[in-house]
């Protein structure tokens, strides 16, 4: 064997990968540069054409997505690798992935139609898939949410589209629904009166519309009056506590007696 020639082709043979492997880097490394500027021309300017920022976000998702995987297709070429073979083994692959992972396309194709049809944006309070709470993002996958415990949730996009969506921030205001178990023989026309006066004094109460105080339903414990004062979505949590506040502390003043159970004896001979 000569150990010349064999060593003269090692080094060629080092020579070449080493190249590939550092012609690969650059790539890479160049290629992350360009994703990262073109994602970031993208963002600007959907934001100067005051776009939705949910859209914005989604549009700045896929195009990340689609062209990372040009980027890695343009890595293994440099490697000698058939891009266009891979490109018909990662169809055949994500076909055979879209068959198992059905769910994950129906997540995608829901949350082009939420981005589409717009149903919520970001920062919107909203009831989704059964959870309640503040937007944070619409992904490509999933509508990401934090609960009023300050919980991050994540529902899928197909969960979303296929159940009921309520947007309790599209309205210019909401209605705070409170009840107030009043005695029998009470003077609910005077409980009414001072009620209605008093809640419309609670901060953040609007004036129109006006609250709502009347009766609502009877008890064996004597009429229920329900207290229905309108805010904005913003200040729904802080009204409704003072409203809570506000109808204690007016009965309590007003000297209302508190509701009781009332027994009845009766002695059999």
């Amino acid at each position: 064997m000569d150990v010349t020639k064999l060593h003269s082709q090692l080094l060629e043979l080092a020579v070449a990968v080493g190249g590939r492997i550092l012609g690969a880097f650059v790539l890479w490394i160049f290629g992350r540069w360009i994703i990262r500027m073109v994602e970031r021309i993208i963002v600007k300017a959907m934001t100067r054409g005051k776009v939705d920022p949910t859209l914005v976000g989604y549009a700045e998702s896929v195009t990340g997505v689609v062209l990372n995987l040009v980027l890695v297709l343009a890595v293994l070429g440099v490697f000698g690798v058939q891009t266009t073979m891979f490109a018909a083994l990662l169809a055949a692959a994500g076909l055979a992935i879209g068959t198992s992972w059905g769910s994950l396309l129906q997540n995608f194709a829901a949350g082009a139609f939420l981005v589409m049809f717009k149903p919520f944006k970001r920062g919107d309070a909203v009831t989704v898939g059964g959870v309640t709470g503040t937007v944070v993002e619409i992904g490509l996958f999933s509508v990401t949410l934090d609960t009023a415990d300050n919980i991050r949730t994540f529902v899928g996009n197909a969960k979303v589209c296929g159940d009921t969506i309520q947007n309790f921030s599209a309205n210019p205001h909401r209605r705070v629904d409170r009840t107030v178990q009043l005695a029998a023989g009470a003077d609910w026309k005077k409980a009414v009166e001072l009620l209605r006066v008093r809640v419309a004094s609670v901060p953040n109460v609007i004036a129109s519309p006006p609250p709502e105080v009347g009766i609502v339903d009877f008890t064996q414990l004597g009429p229920v009056v329900a207290v229905r004062p309108y805010c904005s979505p913003a200040d729904y949590a802080q009204v409704v506590f003072d409203t809570n506040a506000a109808i204690e502390e007016e009965l309590a003043a007003a000297s209302f007696p508190h509701p009781s159970h009332a027994h009845q004896v009766r002695q059999v001979a």
